[in-house]
């Protein structure tokens, strides 16, 4: 990659403020130019790369483009003045965190890294977070050039694949897009699921409310969307289910279940507010939700991961079973275990 233009650095504070640079593009050529700049700008929130294309403060042989836009050889892209830090990643994890994300990585070679990502943690900056479960793998493999290879909602845990370098990112993509990727999920839901298998197929269509907030419905004009359900126990008033998404929309677990008329346990986007209340009386604090297990094959190879479930989602579990038991008890009823 050649550089030309004004590329004067100035040290301040703990990071690097650069002046307007003029960069061609004599490598990246296919990639696009949001993907390019976050891996160029080291430790510069997302948020902040996509403003500046936005706002045409990132121009492309002289132009105005969309996040969306593919780089081509010779490509001259004009990058404004931002604010990196000095050993390009933003130190905004502290020690604590950082523990937990090493403590989370369940698979690493030279190409991929596979984390069993905790509940309530962002896979990366933007829309208000100033960092995210990226922002933390780049702090604690410096110099390593990691990139997601598909995301998790924050209050979803489990299995996230991340790729290192270019080659791996586009296997992983192609992996994905093509539905050879093969993911399983935990979950569990309010009420009795309705037989011990099925598979739900409705269109989802994302939007923004009136205050901002995206989200997901069901609707005929939404992107065909397939998540099929196996019950592996019930309760008189929950049930546990293994999915498995085989398209890869957004919250589409969520909005397929709740469709069904089974919302997540601790979905605080779509559950009715009755079902909320149920769980916060028993203590369930997170979206009952967990990426359990993931197929692929990669680079050759054949690979299978599992994330253990996380404490807070079997101990959400144990306070349904004590819960029916103790409705139970009031009613002098005996129920049948799942």
């Amino acid at each position: 990659m050649k550089s030309k233009g004004n590329a004067a650095d100035e040290g301040r504070g703990n990071g690097i403020t650069r002046s307007v640079r003029h960069v061609e593009i004599t490598e990246a050529a296919g990639q696009r130019v949001d993907n390019y700049l976050l891996g160029l700008l080291k430790g510069v929130p997302k948020s902040r790369i996509y403003q500046m294309v936005r706002r045409g403060e990132v121009r492309v042989n002289s132009g105005r483009v969309k996040p969306t836009y593919r780089l081509a050889l010779g490509d001259k892209v004009r990058i404004p003045p931002v604010r990196e830090s000095a050993a390009g990643v933003l130190s905004v994890f502290g020690s604590r965190d950082l523990e937990r994300l090493e403590a989370a990585v369940i698979f690493e070679n030279d190409a991929l890294l596979v984390l069993n990502k905790p509940a309530g943690m962002a896979v990366h900056g933007g829309s208000g977070i100033s960092f995210g479960v990226i922002e933390g793998l780049r702090q604690l493999r410096p110099g390593a050039r990691l990139e997601l290879a598909h995301r998790l909602d924050r209050e979803t845990s489990g299995c996230l694949l991340v790729a290192k370098g270019r080659a791996a990112l586009l296997e992983l993509h192609t992996g994905l897009r093509e539905r050879a990727v093969k993911k399983r999920y935990a979950v569990l839901v309010h009420g009795v699921w309705p037989g011990k298998t099925r598979s739900i197929r409705l269109g989802l269509l994302r939007f923004v409310t009136a205050s901002g907030e995206r989200r997901v419905r069901v609707a005929q004009a939404g992107k065909p969307s397939r998540t099929d359900f196996e019950v592996i126990e019930s309760l008189d008033r929950a049930t546990w289910l293994r999915a498995r998404p085989h398209t890869g929309r957004t919250h589409q677990i969520r909005v397929h279940a709740v469709a069904s008329g089974h919302a997540v346990l601790g979905d605080a986007k779509y559950a009715p507010a009755s079902e909320l209340a149920l769980a916060s009386e028993l203590g369930i604090r997170r979206l009952c939700l967990h990426a359990e297990g993931l197929t692929l094959s990669f680079a050759g190879e054949q690979l299978r991961f599992s994330a253990p479930l996380p404490d807070d989602f079997r101990q959400a579990w144990a306070a349904l079973h004590e819960y029916g038991d103790s409705l139970d008890a009031q009613h002098g009823t005996q129920r049948d275990e799942g």
